[in-house]
């Protein structure tokens, strides 16, 4: 049997070019793909936390050290410019590999320079 774990985490990740007219996709820093291990052409989910649109598509590599977090093809509709959104990638693993399995979070402020990452969440408080 496999489960399906989140394998890597942009989190708040602010959208610096939503283009309608591209062949689709999400275009990422090419040093937050590496870091945080998602890879060119990997889907990804995409969830915006200024409208609540929640949509899959893949990765593709921007530039490096540009910042670029760039919105591509029809989900363009569904996140713009300067809005703040989480990408998230997962996987399937085996029971053997849940033992050690730790994701890769990045963690991102404002201009999308990177704040700290973790490999575990934090528990939530009631």
């Amino acid at each position: 049997m496999h489960t399906i774990m989140l394998k890597a985490k942009l989190h708040m990740a602010r959208v610096t070019h939503a283009v309608l007219n591209y062949e689709g996709s999400c275009a990422i820093d090419g040093e937050l793909l590496d870091l945080s291990g998602i890879r060119e052409n990997e889907q990804i989910q995409i969830y915006n936390v200024e409208n609540g649109q929640r949509f899959t598509t893949y990765a593709i590599r921007a530039e490096e050290g540009s910042k670029v977090i760039s919105v591509n093809g029809a989900a363009a509709h569904l996140a713009s410019e300067g809005q703040r959104v989480i990408i998230c990638a997962y996987a399937h693993y085996s029971e053997a590999e849940l033992e050690n399995h730790k994701p890769s979070l990045v963690y991102l402020q404002e201009g999308n320079e990177i704040s700290h990452t973790s490999n575990a969440i934090p528990v939530q408080l009631a």
